[in-house]
């Protein structure tokens, strides 16, 4: 025979390797690690990026500190957030609680943005585009006029002409502010809520293509116009021939006001899963700073001559609020700002530490005054403004109205609005406060008092008409009855 006899190892063939128990499991090891390694790779790709700290970028220390507008000068608050930095600090030692209010104007349309006071007059635009001036010291309207049918913006004064720009139709008017006269109209290609800034004859703005816009303010005439990354809905600032705006893309924006060209440009964090936030936020700058908020929920610090990131700060929510920066007495250079977590912060200018919080129990949509020694800060959900110390962050001021950006001073008054309303409220002692509270028990008491004799004066008119009623229908029964016997 042929066949050839069977060996041990032909009659137990080696089993296949999905059947071999450490190769399965080193096989299973290996898939293992390369997905963690996989896993760790994207997980730090697609995290929130950490908070940002750089010391070594230049800061700009204050010499001396700004010198106080002197009690009973009145000054001129000419544009949003004050100057053309957007800074929205008045150093002034008469304007403080307590306060008293002197007048109150209401009118039903929505008033979003603050107004202006030059000269002894505000002047505003509600959201339905109506313009207003009224006279600061009584609150008496001095001219009205329909611009516009939506507008989200605050006029801007220079030279005895207003600035205004509007979001429906996407345009900027400029007004005679003495009679409220349209001296001029530019139409853009787009809507715009960015409240414009004017600087030697030229009045910048944004608009929501995604255009920086530099205009003649003599007759609306473009000079240029600069593309960025993404719509423009904050107000540009103005520091040293450089213009400064965020955008809708993540994007900080340096632009030479002279011809439009872009000085540098830096992108923000950005949110987890790679998500880019987005600037709403007005900047301010001061000492060499680029300071604004992001709807990924930081505050920034950029090196206004580079845009390199000094430091980041993360709140719990977006931060639409613009800051307020400014050294007031007995604290370093800060920052002020508020949150949709509900807190407002005071940072440190230099480093972005926190020097303390306040929580305002509801969102804080607007941007924040630090008028004297106190910021004002307006919540969305409570329309609530509070007083807060600058130095230490508790509560000194408390008023029943509010919502967005809560207020502006000419040196003389504190004025504060909220949905629809402005009230101006003089500042007055302990003493004149205590007068006022008893004078104002005194007006209720009495007003309860006539409430209670009108209540009775009408029980008893009720009770007597129901009497005579009862009469006459007695009256009229004993008659009829009487008729029936004589019949």
């Amino acid at each position: 025979m042929n066949d050839v006899p069977e060996t041990p190892e032909d009659s137990n063939p080696e089993r296949p390797w999905y059947r071999q128990r450490g190769k399965v499991g080193a096989l299973v090891a290996v898939l293992v690690v390369a997905v963690a390694a996989v896993g760790l790779v994207a997980w730090n790709e697609l995290k929130r990026p950490d908070d940002v700290s750089n010391p070594d970028v230049a800061f700009e220390a204050p010499q001396k500190k700004p010198k106080p507008v002197p009690k009973h000068k009145t000054v001129n608050w000419t544009t949003f957030r004050l100057n053309p930095q957007r800074t929205g600090y008045l150093p002034v030692n008469g304007i403080h609680p307590p306060f008293k209010r002197v007048w109150k104007y209401g009118d039903h349309p929505l008033l979003e943005f603050p107004p202006i006071v030059v000269n002894g007059r505000l002047y505003f635009v509600d959201n339905d585009g109506n313009a207003y001036a009224l006279r600061s010291d009584n609150g008496r309207k001095v001219w009205h006029r329909k611009i516009a049918s939506l507008n989200a913006s605050t006029p801007t004064y220079s030279r005895g002409s207003l600035y205004i720009a509007n979001l429906e139709p996407g345009q900027v008017v400029s007004l005679n502010a003495r009679n409220g006269r349209t001296l001029w109209k530019k139409s853009l290609p787009c809507r715009t809520e960015s409240s414009p800034v004017v600087v030697h004859g030229m009045i910048y703005l944004g608009c929501e293509s995604g255009t920086l816009y530099g205009l003649m303010a003599k007759n609306g005439k473009e000079v240029w116009s600069t593309s960025v990354s993404g719509a423009i809905k904050g107000a540009p600032a103005y520091d040293d021939g450089t213009l400064f705006v965020g955008d809708y893309g993540g994007v900080m924006t340096a632009v030479r006001a002279k011809t439009g060209a872009v000085k540098w440009q830096t992108d923000g964090l950005g949110s987890s899963f790679g998500r880019a936030g987005s600037f709403y936020s007005t900047p301010a700058v001061a000492y060499g700073r680029v300071y604004l908020g992001s709807n990924d929920g930081r505050v920034y610090s950029f090196d206004a001559e580079t845009g390199e990131l000094a430091w980041t700060h993360s709140t719990g929510g977006w931060v639409y609020s613009g800051p307020s920066v400014a050294q007031v007495p007995g604290t370093p250079p800060s920052v002020y700002i508020g949150s949709f977590d509900g807190n407002v912060y005071a940072l440190n200018a230099k480093t972005g530490d926190t020097r303390w919080t306040y929580a305002m129990g509801g969102r804080v949509i607007g941007s924040l005054s630090v008028i004297g020694r106190t910021v004002y800060a307006a919540t969305f959900d409570g329309t609530t403004t509070y007083g807060l110390s600058a130095k230490k962050g508790h509560k000194v001021f408390e008023f029943h109205t509010g919502a967005y950006m809560p207020g502006i001073s000419d040196g003389e008054k504190l004025y504060l609005f909220g949905y629809s309303s402005i009230h101006a409220l003089e500042p007055i002692t302990v003493k004149q406060q205590r007068a006022e509270r008893r004078r104002e028990a005194a007006r209720k008491a009495k007003r309860q008092k006539a409430r209670r004799q009108a209540r009775a004066k009408h029980v008893a008119k009720a009770k007597a008409e129901a009497k005579a009623k009862v009469k006459a229908k007695a009256k009229a029964v004993k008659a009829k009855r009487s008729a029936k016997a004589g019949q």
